[in-house]
């Protein structure tokens, strides 16, 4: 019998390793409800703008767009809703701590399918750059780019 071939799903948001210096990461599980795993296995989302938050002891994802289930009915889910997400005590006790600092805030990098089947959410501790930092990674990328090429 032939295999099947998986196809690995993964949304980047490129704008956050732009905007943000990554101080550490964390890949974290995400509560789903309905069709919206159907939709993140064909591709339909956007972590375009998303961020994290704490309420209640709980962390949530806000941001984070899932489009409506092609083939759902009645029971489709909410494309835009805020979603928690799964993760340790220990770990989430660390981030409500590290949060509080001024300065530093929760993003939202990549989401992903693990070889297990489930929806993963890589987040990371980060903190916004500033304006020379932006140039100065500009200048980085173009260089390394010219060494690839060749063009040095």
């Amino acid at each position: 019998m032939a295999e099947k071939k998986k196809k690995s799903i993964q949304i980047n948001n490129r704008r956050a390793s732009f905007d943000y210096e990554f101080l550490e990461t964390y890949t974290a599980g995400i509560r789903l409800v309905g069709t919206e795993i159907k939709s993140i296995r064909a591709g339909k989302a956007s972590l375009n703008d998303a961020y994290c938050y704490f309420s209640g002891g709980n962390l949530y994802v806000r941001g984070m767009n899932v489009a409506l289930y092609d083939w759902g009915t009645w029971g489709q889910h909410e494309p835009a809703r805020d979603r928690q997400l799964l993760l340790t005590r220990k770990e989430l006790r660390h981030l409500a701590i590290e949060d509080k600092k001024a300065g530093l805030t929760i993003v939202a990098v990549r989401l992903f399918i693990a070889e297990n089947g489930y929806a993963k959410l890589l987040i990371a501790l980060a903190r916004g750059k500033k304006e020379f930092d932006k140039r100065e990674s500009i200048k980085e990328k173009d260089l390394r780019r010219e060494r690839e090429r060749g063009d040095y």
